[in-house]
């Protein structure tokens, strides 16, 4: 089975950056399934057909296909679903990797085809799981100029067209130096707290840190090639607060911030201090201690505390796990806050 590196990447960041209870790569409809709301989704590739082919010039679906051979033809390179996010319940990621920067033929072949992704996907989404709300997103590492300032022109129109159909999907591009941010960095933020060995983009770059830094043996005069290797890599790691911004507040501090504690990163004064509901409150905006001793408790886990304990100093803690970002109550700014004065 052919496995392509960006598909697990992504898959790795919907599983634990976007909290997808269910993630599944090369995701294809089955032809045994009904297909609901036909009507519609038949308006939707004719509007959009006539619209960019009327105002840019595309043909997104070409003249000779059917709408049935459209759909039979779909595949979402990787699909999520989330139980806990009414508004995003659903997300459909293509991602593609050229290291020349995305090319499908001409610079005209390229927006089309990277369009025609985003508003199929949005027709599966709808026709199969009955969603008109979610993220579609077009992901890619490197994307020149030439073809990314009329992709991104392009996305409010399809924005406009879902809207005319009643559809509230949030379309993205996520390209260049933000692929890195919002993907690729909050990735590597987990990387030491996964250890599902099917995740294999997370799982190569934890074989690379086992041997990083490691001196080369000397050469015994082989005449077997031998890859090069660039000096100036290090450990592959992140500790910065750009990827923060994609993740949920529970993931951050089920990871960066427990990672901080547990590696001795405060010091012994603020741990008696993070054990008050005084500083908890005033510091992070919780209605609870950050922290709470196992042996108070006599080793059971507590309500509104993470089940597993951590371990500071060599003493056991439980973690408050009562986390709140909405408009009403937002411990975000507060966490954000801390962590970029102890990172």
């Amino acid at each position: 089975m052919k496995i392509e590196m960006g598909e697990s990447l992504v898959l790795s960041w919907l599983r634990h950056v976007k909290e997808c209870q269910i993630v599944q790569t090369s995701w294809k409809a089955s032809s045994k399934w009904e297909l609901k709301n036909k009507e519609v989704l038949i308006a939707l590739l004719e509007n959009s057909d006539e619209f960019f082919k009327g105002k840019y010039g595309y043909d997104l679906f070409k003249g000779s296909s059917s709408f049935e051979q459209i759909l039979a033809q779909a595949e979402i390179d990787v699909l999520g679903l989330t139980f806990s996010d009414e508004d995003k319940p659903i997300y459909a990621v293509d991602v593609a990797f050229h290291e020349a920067g995305l090319n499908y033929g001409t610079k005209q072949e390229t927006v089309s085809r990277v369009l025609k992704k985003c508003i199929r996907s949005a027709m599966c989404i709808y026709g199969y799981f009955g969603y008109t709300t979610g993220e579609i997103i077009f992901a890619s590492p490197k994307i020149n100029p030439a073809s990314e300032s009329p992709i991104l022109e392009c996305m409010d129109d399809v924005h406009t067209i879902f809207l005319k159909f009643g559809f509230d999907f949030q379309t993205r591009i996520i390209a260049n130096d933000e692929f890195s941010e919002k993907i690729l960095q909050p990735v590597l933020n987990l990387m030491g707290d996964v250890a599902d060995t099917s995740e294999l983009f997370m799982r190569s770059l934890q074989m690379y840190n086992l041997f990083a830094g490691a001196k080369p043996k000397p050469n015994t005069g082989s005449n077997i090639l031998r890859p090069k290797i660039n000096e100036r890599l290090e450990q592959i790691d992140y500790t910065g607060l750009d990827g923060l911004k994609e993740m949920k507040i529970g993931v951050i501090v089920r990871t960066v911030l427990r990672r901080i504690l547990e590696d001795d990163g405060v010091s012994a004064e603020e741990i008696e201090l993070m054990q008050t509901k005084e500083y908890s409150k005033e510091t992070f905006d919780i209605q609870y201690p950050l922290l709470l001793k196992a042996e108070t408790v006599k080793g059971t886990s507590p309500t509104r505390y993470y089940s597993i304990p951590l371990m500071i100093k060599g003493v056991r803690y439980y973690l408050c796990s009562e986390w709140f970002e909405v408009e009403a109550n937002n411990d975000r700014p507060y966490l954000i806050k801390w962590l970029a004065l102890h990172r």
